[in-house]
C-alpha cells in the first residue's frame, strides 16, 4: 500500500481529516466534491447514530454510589456549576478522586449548569462523546489506511464492545470518553503534521495532547503510540532515511510530548500519594504477578466479554507463580507469532499498541484497591481490533474467500457484543442493580459488599444490609467505609461498645475528610448518650474542624454547652446550625439557648421560625405560648 505521507496531496486540515486512499476511496472522492467520499460520510453518520441508539437506554440510569458522589452529587464545587473560582479549584490538586483531570471537572460543572444536576443529562453527554469518539476513530483509520470498510468494522466493534460500557455508562468515568476525544484529535493532528512537518501543525498536536492529559492521564503512552503509527500506517519509519538522520528526527519530535507525559504522570502520582491512593506495603511480587495475569485476562475478556464487574478486587497473594508463568508464556507466545508474521505490520503495531498503552494501568504501580478494570481496555482495545480486522481482510483477499465472508464474521462478532452491551448498560441503572450483579460475578469483594449493603439500607432493608457490611469488613478489613457503615448499624441497635470500635477503626483507616468528620460526630453522639461530655465535645470539635458544614456536630456540641449552662456558646453553635440547615429542630434549640440566657425576644423569634416551618411542632408552640404569656404579648 502506498504510504500515507506519499499519498497526501491536499493541504487543508479538513481535507486531510476526511480523505480516503486507494481505488475505492478515489471513486468516493470523485462522487463528493469536498474530497470526502459519500459512502464515508454515510458510514460515519451511521456509526454515530448507531452508538447513540445502542447507549440510549443509559439515559434512564441514575447515579451510583461508586465515585459519583465525589465527582458530582456531593461535590460542592461541581454542584455550584462553572465559575472562575471553581475552574481554579479544578486545576488545583485539592480535589477528590485521587486524580488530576481539570477538564473532566469542568465538563461535570457544565452538565450541572445545563441539566440542573439531573442524571439523564450527565449520561447524555457521555453518550454523545462516545458517539463522536466512534465516528472520529473511523474517519482517522479510513484517512490513514484508505480502507473504508475495515475502518468501519473496527469502529463498529469498538462501539458495541461490552468492555467499553463502564467508560460510558458510569458518570464518574466521564474522563475516559472525554480523554478519548482529545486522544483521537491528537492522532489526527499528528497525521496532518506528518504530511507536512511545520511548526503550526506540531503546535496543534501538542495542544490536543495537552487537552487529553487534562482529561485523564491514561494517555501518557501516546508518544510511543505515535511512533507505532510512524511504522504503520504512516510509513514514516521506512521512509525516514537512516543516513539523513531521519529516525533520530522521528524520536526527537516526540520528546516534547514525552516531557508532557512525564509532567502529567508526576502530578498524578503526587495527588495519589497525598491522598494515600497508592498501595503502600503491597509487595512488588504481588504487583508483578497481578500485572502479568491481568494482561491475559484482558485478552480473554475482549474475546469472551462475560462476567464483567464494576469492581474486581486485587488478588494480592492469591495468584500462584504457576498461573503467572503460564500467563507469561501466553504473552510470549503471541509475541513470537506476531514477530514471525511481522511483514503484516498491522499485527506488530496492534500487539505493541495493546501492550504499551495498557502498561500504566495493569498495576505495576498500584493505585486503589482494584486488580483490574474494564475501562482500562478503552484505548488498548483499539490496537487489537485493528490487528484482527486487518488480518481477516488480508486473509480473505489472499485465500479468495467469498466477498461476504469477512462481513459475516464481523456481524457475528457485533451482534452478541451489542446484546451484551445492552445488558451491561442496564446493570448501571442504580447502585442496587450494579452491585448485585458485581457480587454475582466476583467473590470476596469487600467494596461491592459494602456498596450493596448501602443500597439495601437505602431501600429500607437494614437486616439484609448488616450481613453485607459484616462481609465487607471480613473481605476488606482496611476499607474505612465498611467499618463506618457497620458502626452505624451497631449504633442503631444500641450496641455502643461495638459501634465505638468500628468508628475508631474508621478514623484510623479513612482519608476522606467528610467520612472522618461523620465518624467523629457519631462517636461523639455515643459519648453524649453516655454523658461523657468532655470526650463527646472533643469528637464534635474534631468533626467541625474537618467539615464546617456538619450541622449535627454544632447541634450536639450546643446541647453539651446547654447542659453545662454555657448559654452563649450554645446559642452560637445553634445559630451556626440554623445557617447551615434551617430546619425546625435547629431553631427550636436556638430558642432554648436564647431563652436560657434571658434573651426572650430572640427566643420567641426562634420558636416562631420553627413553627412557621412546622406548624405542628408542639414543643415549640408550648415554649412560644409560655413566653408570650409571661410577657403579656397577645398570641
Amino acid at each position: 500500500m502506498t504510504s500515507f505521507v506519499a499519498m497526501m496531496e491536499i493541504e487543508t486540515l479538513s481535507e486531510w481529516t476526511y480523505m480516503n486512499f486507494g481505488e475505492e476511496a478515489r471513486k468516493d472522492a470523485a462522487d463528493y466534491p469536498s474530497g470526502m467520499g459519500g459512502r464515508t460520510i454515510l458510514l460515519s453518520l451511521a456509526l454515530f447514530l448507531g452508538t447513540i441508539l445502542l447507549y440510549a437506554p443509559g439515559i434512564r440510569n441514575g447515579f451510583v454510589s461508586l465515585d459519583d458522589p465525589d465527582y458530582v452529587t456531593r461535590n460542592a464545587h461541581v454542584q455550584q456549576g462553572l465559575s472562575l473560582n471553581n475552574v481554579k479549584w479544578a486545576f488545583g490538586t485539592d480535589n477528590p478522586g485521587s486524580n488530576w483531570h481539570p477538564l473532566t471537572w469542568i465538563s461535570h460543572m457544565l452538565d450541572v449548569d445545563w441539566y440542573d444536576g439531573r442524571p439523564y443529562g450527565h449520561h447524555l453527554t457521555s453518550i454523545l462523546l462516545q458517539a463522536i469518539d466512534v465516528s472520529l476513530l473511523f474517519l482517522l483509520l479510513a484517512c490513514a489506511t484508505g480502507e473504508t470498510l475495515r475502518s468501519a468494522s473496527v469502529a463498529a466493534l469498538f462501539a458495541v464492545h461490552p468492555l467499553n460500557v463502564e467508560a460510558v455508562a458510569w458518570v464518574a468515568e466521564r474522563k475516559s470518553v472525554l480523554c478519548m476525544l482529545f486522544f483521537l484529535a491528537t492522532l489526527g493532528a499528528y497525521g496532518w503534521y506528518a504530511k507536512k512537518p511545520v511548526v503550526g501543525r506540531y503546535i496543534l498536536t501538542l495542544a490536543c495532547f495537552a487537552l487529553a492529559l487534562l482529561s485523564k492521564v491514561m494517555v501518557v503512552t501516546l508518544p510511543a503510540a505515535l511512533f507505532l503509527m510512524d511504522f504503520w500506517p504512516l510509513g514514516r519509519v521506512q521512509n525516514a532515511g537512516i543516513g539523513r538522520g531521519g529516525h533520530v528526527k522521528l524520536i526527537l519530535e516526540k520528546v516534547p510530548l514525552l516531557l508532557m507525559s512525564v509532567g502529567a504522570s508526576a502530578t498524578t502520582l503526587y495527588v495519589h500519594a497525598r491522598e494515600h491512593a497508592l498501595a503502600k506495603g503491597m509487595p512488588h511480587s504481588w504487583l508483578l504477578k497481578n500485572g502479568i495475569y491481568s494482561y491475559v485476562v484482558y485478552l480473554g475478556k475482549m474475546i469472551w466479554p462475560v462476567r464483567l464487574a464494576a469492581f474486581y478486587p486485587h488478588p494480592e497473594n492469591s495468584l500462584s507463580w504457576t498461573v503467572v508463568m503460564l500467563c507469561g508464556l501466553v504473552l510470549a507466545g503471541i509475541s513470537v507469532i506476531v514477530w514471525k508474521y511481522r511483514a503484516r505490520k498491522y499485527l506488530v503495531v496492534g500487539w505493541l499498541w495493546f501492550l504499551g498503552t495498557m502498561f500504566p494501568m495493569v498495576g505495576f504501580i498500584q493505585s486503589g484497591r482494584q486488580g483490574m478494570a474494564d475501562r482500562y481496555m478503552y484505548i488498548p482495545m483499539i490496537g487489537l481490533l485493528v490487528g484482527l480486522v486487518w488480518l481477516i481482510g488480508d486473509l480473505a483477499s489472499e485465500k479468495n474467500w467469498n466477498a461476504g465472508v469477512p462481513s459475516l464474521l464481523v456481524l457475528l462478532a457485533i451482534a452478541p457484543c451489542a446484546y451484551l452491551t445492552e445488558t451491561q448498560i442496564a446493570y448501571w441503572h442504580d447502585s442496587y442493580t450494579l452491585f448485585a450483579h458485581t457480587l454475582a460475578v466476583t467473590s470476596n469483594n469487600g467494596l461491592a459488599e459494602n456498596n450493596y449493603g448501602s443500597a439495601l439500607f437505602e431501600r429500607g432493608k437494614p437486616e439484609e444490609a448488616m450481613k453485607h457490611f459484616e462481609a465487607a469488613v471480613k473481605y476488606s478489613p482496611d476499607l474505612a467505609a465498611a467499618h463506618y457503615n457497620l458502626g452505624m448499624m451497631w449504633q442503631r441497635e444500641n450496641r455502643a461498645a461495638d459501634a465505638e470500635q468500628e468508628y475508631k477503626k474508621t478514623l484510623k483507616l479513612s482519608n476522606d475528610s467528610l467520612e472522618l468528620a461523620q465518624a467523629h460526630n457519631n462517636l461523639g453522639v455515643l459519648y453524649l448518650q453516655a454523658h461523657l461530655y468532655p470526650a463527646a465535645r472533643a469528637e464534635f470539635d474534631a468533626a467541625i474542624r474537618l467539615n464546617e458544614s456538619e450541622y449535627n456536630s454544632y447541634l450536639s456540641r450546643g446541647t453539651i454547652e446547654l447542659e453545662e449552662h454555657d448559654y452563649d456558646r450554645a446559642a452560637a453553635d445553634f445559630m451556626q446550625a440554623t445557617q447551615i440547615a434551617p430546619v425546625p429542630r435547629t431553631f427550636f434549640l436556638l430558642g432554648n439557648a436564647l431563652e436560657a440566657k434571658g434573651d426572650k425576644q430572640r427566643a420567641a423569634e426562634a420558636y416562631a421560625a420553627a413553627l412557621q416551618m412546622a406548624p405542628g411542632f408542639e414543643e415549640a408552640k408550648a415554649k412560644l405560648t409560655a413566653l408570650r404569656a409571661a410577657s403579656g404579648t397577645a398570641k
